[in-house]
């Protein structure tokens, strides 16, 4: 821990350099030279470099503790349950060991009992509890938007999300001055489930090495391709056949602020960050690209104080205006008529997780070449349920 609090120092340190080195170059019409600018983007790429070591450290130390953790079972037992009995359904150990035992081997007749509790309607089983749970932790370590949002779990169906359209008022009466009527209006907005599949092969030889983890290597895989589309489709998604995105036209956020100039200036993300209403500022944070967080570096505020700030505190994200920041590949990058940055308090983007993400095996397809195929798929939806929650910064068209 501290190596990574004195790397925090050191790229403070060449954050000062590198502005000092920027303030000092400026010439009166506030530009700089090309040969100054090439100078400076090597500093500010040093600091860039420095923040990524830090990331590393900081996910190594989450690892090892995680690691460090006792090793044995939870107590899974519902009350009541006498000692030895086991779980029902995809929670007991006799399903989990038959769905492994399934997806190793080719023919593996003697699960059928305990695989029946798990069927799908398409023909492959739906993972096991202790599995789902796995799988659930993989996503939200590749994708930190879940983190962000509200997830929730449907069975089946739409599901209907009451939502608030319009609030009532007080007024001001006479004594004995009748009550005024004034009644809060409701809508609604349904959520539902997309189907979002990927296709896994592993050899023979892997499978038949009792050495090789199957089941960790399925975890890892699925969550990193899965984790890849839903980080997408939740900030670009435009609802044909997948969830509708925060940066969408349609269904996304609000347009808070249209910049005058092809450039984001220091006016324009501080008319952006009032746009948003002060309840939703409490909890509010930025997503953006790398691109876009490079642009605002350079920006100060009417004080001369730089907005983007390193983090010097393990725990503690760099700010931007003094609110956290997330960056995605995904974000629009500054252009003509994008909205390339966001800001708003993401807990009102719901993702609802349909229950029971299903594999199934492919025994003969890839026989050729030696290797089995896996099916994996899930179902799943996202929708900002309150579009004045998040408020993005509109682009000047050319």
């Amino acid at each position: 821990m501290s190596t990574v609090l004195e790397l925090m120092e050191k790229r403070k340190k060449a954050w000062e350099t590198a502005k000092a080195f920027l303030d000092s170059r400026r010439g009166s019409d506030g530009l700089i030279s090309a040969e100054d600018n090439a100078t400076y983007e090597r500093m500010e790429a040093d600091v860039v470099a420095l923040g990524k070591e830090i990331e590393r450290l900081q996910r190594q130390a989450a690892i090892d503790a995680e690691l460090a953790k006792a090793t044995s079972e939870p107590i899974k037992d519902k009350p009541g349950m006498k000692p030895g009995d086991k779980g029902s359904g995809r929670a007991s150990a006799e399903y989990q060991t038959a769905f492994w035992n399934a997806m190793r081997k080719k023919n593996y007749y003697d699960v059928n009992n305990a695989l029946s509790i798990g069927e799908d309607a398409e023909g492959g089983y739906l993972v096991p509890d202790e599995f789902e749970r796995k799988l659930v932790e993989g996503l939200e370590e590749e994708s930190f938007f879940r983190s962000l949002a509200t997830v929730i779990r449907t069975s089946s169906g739409d599901r209907k999300i009451p939502i608030v359209t319009g609030k009532g008022e007080a007024a001001w009466i006479d004594e004995n001055g009748q009550f005024p009527e004034s009644d809060d209006s409701f809508g609604q907005t349904s959520i539902g489930a997309y189907k979002l599949a990927t296709m896994i092969k592993v050899s023979d030889e892997l499978l038949n090495d009792s050495v090789f983890d199957v089941q960790a290597y399925i975890v890892k895989e699925f969550a990193r391709r899965i984790s890849t589309k839903e980080e997408e489709a939740f900030f670009v998604g435009d609802g044909a056949g997948k969830p509708v995105g925060i940066f969408n036209a349609t269904g996304g956020g609000e347009v808070g602020v249209t910049t005058t100039t092809a450039n984001i200036t220091f006016d324009d993300v501080m008319d952006l960050f009032y746009s948003l209403k002060a309840p939703y500022r409490k909890k509010a944070k930025w997503i953006l690209n790398d691109s876009t967080v490079k642009a605002l570096r350079k920006l100060k505020d009417s004080n001369g104080n730089y907005i983007w700030q390193p983090s010097v505190s393990v725990g503690v994200p760099d700010m931007i205006l003094n609110r956290p920041y997330y960056t995605s590949t995904f974000a629009p990058e500054v252009a003509a008529g994008a909205t390339p940055l966001a800001f708003g308090d993401f807990s009102y983007y719901w993702i609802a997780d349909r229950e029971g993400r299903s594999f199934k095996r492919l025994n003969e397809l890839y026989a050729t070449t030696g290797q089995v195929g896996f099916l994996a798929s899930q179902r799943v939806d996202g929708k900002l349920i309150l579009p004045e929650t998040v408020k993005l910064l509109g682009m000047k068209s050319a």
